[in-house]
């Protein structure tokens, strides 16, 4: 994901002083009504809050599993422990990437186990379990949503120790394959790839129940040179029956023209499939330079082929996160600015979120205050719905406490994912709500008569003071803290969340209607 190369100035921004704590000053979540706000309860504040987790060496190591001889045991283990920690940060959505290279971390029909997942491309674990299957059930039970990533179009770094295995697409596909510099990658103009790589993810679409569908910026690999001069991505055969077949397009207009073709694929195909699952992307930072003006660095429009203001305007994502790896004050690269150019592109008002570095700020005396301020400079522009962290390393047990930190200035407590109502969809009925006291506090029950609740908001106001706790939509009963122990609750009220983010009515409970 992390590609130093694409950042030319990073190193020199490194040396700009960290902003002392002072200087981050909270800014207010957007909020939202839920139905029922005749009782006096707050609205519920509605933020994006992603978290990666890389399952291939980036130029920041790998997330996840941390080394490729782990048993299945330990592999669960750091994956629950980083799911605890998102929690414990307040995080609601995962982006947990299966696909890096036409390999799976989870049990395809099509492609072959991940080597960073046993060491050995096409090796299954041992004992056998199913890491996405794995990682989606313990989302899921922590209230978390998981987006599944893929890179639609690396194939392999020609690096790699071991061999491809017999069912990788090298082998059983090889006309589709390019070999580019280090990297083997599918030529993104044939038919094949994109009835292939489409196939993939809705295999997986299908068969998980996932929350997400996540690309990133490898659609063509990033420019590399040789001789001095700089290598062509070598499509000079699809390129030729193009131009035989009457095409009138530039050759970077006719690529750009088929990696939208299929980002537009994608998106219909999931919506046919399961129009509640989100498709989102994360380009490159900087579109074209000088947009916004002043703007310098690596031209994504032409040397990636990906037009992402094109798939924002055109509704072809349900969320756009580009990547903005740089810090505040980096002018050439300006968060803020470049922030602000993207949220005047979405006239579809599709969610568009900040990707950030909030880990690995080298040179920085203390990274949180970076992502801190950069968080809070999301929250401050218009249009903006949140941000997607880069990446699980800063939830890290031996790592400065980073997470902690950024608890205490900007993630203070939970909030929802913001609603997608073109995803359709109605709210939830009111929650059919009970309570009676018990020696151990109050004991509540709670249920929706007509179908599954994704989550449910559990809100109590005592003495004037309002709590909120986004619960998973398995659970179903609490435990409040009263005669056991301190004072019951006025109010509490519950209310039900479905999977495009909609809140129904809530249901509310007035103590004072407990049998004396």
């Amino acid at each position: 994901m992390l590609n130093i190369n694409k950042i030319a100035c990073l190193g020199a921004a490194l040396l700009v002083p960290a902003l002392a704590w002072s200087a981050v000053e909270v800014t207010p979540l957007p909020e939202v009504p839920v139905g029922g706000e005749t009782f006096g309860a707050p609205p519920v504040p509605r933020e994006f809050r992603g978290l990666w987790i890389a399952t291939v060496d980036t130029a920041d190591g790998v997330d996840w599993p941390s080394k490729r001889n782990l048993t299945p045991r330990e592999q669960k283990a750091e994956l629950t422990a980083i799911l605890d920690r998102a929690v414990a940060l307040h995080l609601n959505v995962i982006v947990f990437q299966v696909r890096g290279n036409c390999d799976a971390m989870y049990a395809s029909r099509i492609e072959p186990w991940s080597e960073y997942l046993t060491g050995q491309q096409g090796k299954a674990p041992w004992p056998f379990y199913d890491p996405l299957s794995f990682a989606v059930e313990e989302a899921h039970k922590r209230g978390l949503e998981l987006h599944a990533w893929f890179n639609p179009y690396r194939v392999h770094a020609r690096s790699w120790k071991t061999p491809a295995a017999t069912n990788h697409v090298s082998r059983t596909r090889p006309g589709l394959v390019r070999a580019y510099a280090k990297f083997l990658w599918l030529d993104p103009t044939e038919q094949g790839t994109r009835d292939y790589s489409l196939s993939v993810i809705m295999d997986v679409v299908r068969r998980y129940d996932i929350d997400g569908v996540h690309f990133d910026d490898h659609f063509y690999p990033d420019p590399e040179k040789e001789g001095g001069r700089e290598l062509p991505f070598p499509d000079d055969a699809s390129w030729a029956r193009y131009q035989r077949a009457g095409g009138k397009l530039a050759r970077n207009d006719w690529r750009r023209e088929n990696v939208t073709l299929f980002i537009r694929q994608v998106y219909d195909a999931i919506k046919r499939e399961k129009p509640w699952v989100k498709f989102g992307i994360s380009p490159f930072g900087i579109w074209r330079p000088n947009h916004p003006p002043g703007i310098i660095g690596l031209d994504s429009y032409d040397a990636l082929c990906g037009d992402a203001r094109q798939w924002l305007a055109d509704g072809l994502v349900d969320y756009l996160a580009p990547q903005l790896y740089w810090p505040a004050a980096d002018k050439p690269h300006a968060f803020a600015a470049l922030l602000k150019w993207w949220a005047e592109q979405n006239p579809r008002r599709r969610l568009l979120l900040a990707g950030m570095r909030a880990a690995g700020w080298a040179g920085l005396t203390n990274e949180a205050r970076e992502a801190a301020h950069e968080i809070v400079l999301t929250r401050r522009q218009p249009g903006v719905s949140g941000q997607i962290l880069w990446h699980s390393a800063l939830l890290r047990p031996n790592r400065p406490a980073v997470a902690d930190a950024l608890r205490q200035a900007v993630y203070g407590g939970p909030a929802l994912v913001p609603a997608c109502p073109w995803l359709g969809g109605a709210p939830p009925a009111r929650p059919v709500l009970a309570a009676r006291e018990t020696g151990r506090g109050l004991k509540l029950n709670w249920h929706e008569e007509y179908g599954p609740v994704w989550q449910w908001v559990l809100r109590t106001e005592t003495g004037g003071r309002w709590t909120t706790d986004i619960l998973p939509g398995a659970q179903m009963k609490d435990i409040l803290p009263g005669s056991a122990g301190g004072p019951l609750p006025e109010i509490i009220t519950v209310s039900a969340v479905n999977r495009c983010g909609a809140v129904g009515q809530a249901a509310v409970f007035h103590t004072d209607q407990l049998d004396k």
